[in-house]
């Protein structure tokens, strides 16, 4: 389910609320071979399966930061927000992937707001904990503490 907002003032009570999660989401290999391609990181790893069945995950996985850059369209199921001039991607903190993707597995993302504090130029930084889970996996793909800005 996602979360509406309407506004700064509405940003700021965000803060320790939780986010929910989103539907599953099926990683395939053109996927990975797509984003192989845009970033040019052909690793045998993510885009071999012949190699990749006798390496040491059994088969092909997403590239890390596949799992990363999903956090743009995964973190929109999570939250809406309207009434703003602009929103933008500040930054990442304590990014980790304590465990791989592989490729046919189903991910999610779970979010957490940290914080929601004033900056200048009439806006708002939010602060949100994620956390992409594997499906049947007790380690998650990703943690990461994500920063938006959003202004009037």
């Amino acid at each position: 389910m996602t979360v509406s907002v309407q506004g700064i003032a509405e940003l700021r009570t965000l803060s320790g609320k939780s986010l929910g999660h989103t539907d599953w989401l099926q990683i395939d290999q053109s996927r990975v071979d797509t984003f192989a391609t845009a970033t040019d990181d052909h690793q045998w790893i993510h885009v071999d399966p012949e190699r990749a069945a006798s390496g040491p995950f059994g088969g092909t996985i997403a590239h890390g930061y596949l799992t990363l850059a999903l956090l743009i369209p995964l973190m929109s199921e999570l939250l809406e927000v309207s009434g703003v001039r602009m929103s933008l991607n500040y930054g990442l903190d304590k990014v980790r992937f304590p465990a791989p993707v592989p490729v046919g597995a189903k991910i999610r993302l779970l979010g957490q707001v940290a914080s929601a504090e004033d900056v200048p130029g009439d806006g708002v930084q939010l602060t949100v904990d994620f956390t992409v889970e594997i499906e049947g996996s007790a380690k998650p793909a990703c943690v990461a503490r994500a920063v938006y800005r959003h202004y009037t």
